[in-house]
C-alpha cells in the first residue's frame, strides 16, 4: 500500500509531511477538507505560513511556539476529496481555499484549483490569502486555472501597523494593493477584503478599507452587497494573544457592526442568503465523544504532544494524545471531540 503519511523535509525547523492516498481527508482540522452542513466547503491544502501575525489564533508562520509538523496534501489527492464530498451536496458548491497557514504556499496550487473548478459539482472556487505571495504574474495564472474569489486578510491600509500586524518585516500592502488594481482591472477575478478587528490597535483602520472597498467596487463581480467581511479577534488554546485575555464578545462585535455600517453606510453584516451560503446535506458524523476507536498511528501530529491517526475501516483522520503510541501501531482511542467531522482522540 503506497504511504499515506511521509516526511518530505523541514521548514520554519519543524517536520514537513506530505498527506496523499489512501490517506483520509475528512477528520483533521488543519488539512484536508471540512464539510459545515452548508453548499460551502472548506478545502486545506498546506498548513505553511510565511507570516506572523500577532493576532493569529493558529499560532501560525516561522515563530510558532505550539507547532512541531507542517503539512501538504497531494493536489490530485485533495481535488478527489473535494469530489467526494460536493457530490453528496445535492446543489452546486463553492470551494473554499483556505487553511491554518497561507494557501498559496502549496507548490501545486494552480492545479488543485484547476481540477476543482473542472468538477460539475463546483460552481465557485475561492482562496484566502494575507496577501503575501500576490503578484501580477501570479494573479494571471489564477486567473486561468478558474479562480473566481480572493478572500484577502489585509488589515490596515497603513504601510507600519499592516506590517505590524502581519508580524514580518517584508510585508508591503501597498504593494498588495497594486496587485489588487490590477487584478480588479485585467481579470475575471472578485476580491473580497476579509480584516480582523484587533480591539485598540485597528478599529479606525476598519473605515480606510471600506472606503478602499467602495472605490474599486469590491464583491460586485459576484453581485455581492459588500466587499468587506469584518473577522473578530477571537482568543484560541493554540493561538497568540497580543492583548492578553482580552477579546469582545459576539454581541459588542456585532453592536459595532451595525454602528460602523451606520457611520459609513456600507453593508458590513450581509445574510448567508446574500452571500450564496444555504444549508446542503452533510457528511454523518462517525464518531461520538466517548466512543472507543481503533487507529492505526500514522506519525507526528501538527501540535506537540498530538499524534496523527487514520481509522483506515471507516476513511477518518483522528488526532490523538497518546504518550506511549508510536508510528505504525495500533491503538484503541476514545473520542473527546467530534465536531463537523473534525476528530480529537485520546488513549
Amino acid at each position: 500500500m503506497p504511504q499515506a503519511y511521509k516526511i518530505i523535509g523541514k521548514i520554519h525547523g519543524r517536520r514537513l509531511a506530505l498527506m496523499k492516498d489512501p490517506a483520509p481527508l475528512v477528520g483533521h482540522i488543519a488539512f484536508g477538507v471540512i464539510d459545515r452542513g452548508t453548499n460551502v466547503i472548506q478545502v486545506r491544502p498546506s498548513t505553511i505560513c510565511p507570516h506572523n501575525c500577532i493576532y493569529c489564533s493558529v499560532d501560525a508562520g516561522p515563530y510558532s511556539k505550539t507547532r512541531t509538523t507542517e503539512f501538504l496534501v497531494d493536489a490530485r489527492h485533495i481535488a478527489k476529496w473535494t469530489r467526494i464530498l460536493a457530490s453528496i451536496k445535492n446543489t452546486p458548491v463553492e470551494a473554499l481555499i483556505d487553511g491554518v497557514g497561507e494557501p498559496l504556499t502549496h507548490p501545486q496550487i494552480l492545479e488543485i484549483i484547476r481540477i476543482i473548478k473542472n468538477d460539475p459539482n463546483v460552481f465557485r472556487v475561492a482562496i484566502e490569502t494575507h496577501g503575501g505571495f500576490l503578484s501580477k504574474k501570479l494573479a494571471e495564472k489564477l486567473d486561468m486555472a478558474g479562480l473566481d474569489r480572493i478572500n484577502l486578510s489585509i488589515d490596515s491600509l497603513d504601510k507600519d501597523k499592516a506590517q505590524k500586524l502581519a508580524g514580518v518585516p517584508w510585508y508591503d500592502v501597498n504593494k498588495i494593493l497594486e496587485v489588487v488594481d490590477w487584478i480588479l482591472e485585467n481579470t475575471s477575478i472578485d476580491v473580497v477584503l476579509t480584516p480582523v478587528v484587533v480591539p485598540g490597535v485597528n478599529e479606525e483602520d476598519m473605515k480606510d478599507l471600506i472606503e478602499y472597498a467602495k472605490s474599486r467596487g469590491l464583491g460586485k463581480k459576484m453581485g455581492w452587497p459588500t466587499g468587506v467581511l469584518i473577522q473578530k479577534y477571537e482568543i484560541h488554546r493554540w493561538g497568540r494573544k497580543p492583548l492578553g485575555r482580552l477579546q469582545w464578545s459576539w454581541s459588542r462585535f456585532f453592536k459595532w457592526l451595525k454602528s460602523l455600517e451606520e457611520e459609513t453606510g456600507y453593508k458590513l453584516r450581509p445574510t448567508m442568503e446574500e452571500l450564496g451560503i444555504k444549508p446542503a446535506p452533510k457528511l454523518p458524523i462517525l464518531y461520538r465523544p466517548g466512543d472507543r476507536v481503533r487507529v492505526e498511528i500514522l506519525g507526528p501530529g501538527w501540535h506537540k504532544g498530538e499524534l496523527l491517526a487514520m481509522d483506515t475501516k471507516r476513511q477518518r483522520l483522528i488526532a490523538v494524545f497518546c504518550e506511549n503510541c508510536r508510528p505504525g501501531q495500533l491503538a484503541t482511542v476514545r473520542i473527546t471531540r467530534s465536531k463537523d467531522n473534525i476528530y480529537v482522540a485520546r488513549r
